[in-house]
């Protein structure tokens, strides 16, 4: 292995200097013995990049006794945005094959809904129905729901609202509540 090594930073040369004993059981960052994040701004005409800290601004819906639970948004590894591509590829389908939402088991347990069992998640804008997936992912207290699958598009449940600096919706973040369906 050393030897294939040595040969791969003989042929490369942006790795030069770079030898199999720094690499260490775990390997390491390279380029060696240089900062990166804070480094001169090589290739960076106007220097460089500036980390400008922003001031904490709280989502716009929160949980209360009506809507207790947060709804967070997001992808699968199998689906890709709206899933119009992805779910027309049969071995995709197959793996994760329709909607879900991922609810902490506790929090099913509390509410006396079954892994499986068919739920309404409902938020201010809408509802949408879709089978519960029990999962220590979620924490109590929170929902997750892939946004792949129009049958129950969760984006019907999210907060029309823009972040007022960078102008990104919050889909990530609303307020909801689940019943059985």
């Amino acid at each position: 292995i050393e030897d294939v090594f040595r040969e791969f930073v003989s042929l490369a040369p942006s790795y030069r200097g770079l030898s199999y004993d720094s690499m260490g059981a775990t390997g390491r960052l390279w380029p060696q013995d240089r900062q990166i994040l804070f480094d001169d701004a090589e290739g960076f005409p106007s220097g460089p990049g500036k980390l400008v800290p922003c001031e904490f601004a709280p989502a716009k819906e929160l949980p209360d006794d009506e809507y207790p639970f947060v709804l967070n948004t997001g992808r699968l590894l199998e689906h890709w945005h709206t899933g119009s591509m992805t779910r027309r590829a049969r071995a995709l389908d197959e793996i994760e094959p329709g909607p879900f939402v991922e609810i902490h088991p506790d929090d099913l347990a509390r509410l006396g809904i079954a892994d499986g069992q068919s739920v309404r998640v409902r938020s201010r804008r809408g509802a949408i129905e879709l089978p519960a997936r029990a999962s220590q992912r979620s924490h109590p207290g929170s929902v997750f729901i892939p946004f792949h699958f129009r049958e129950a598009a969760a984006n019907v449940l999210t907060v029309d609202e823009l972040d007022p600096y960078g102008k990104i919706p919050e889909y990530k973040f609303c307020a909801v509540t689940v019943e059985r369906a």
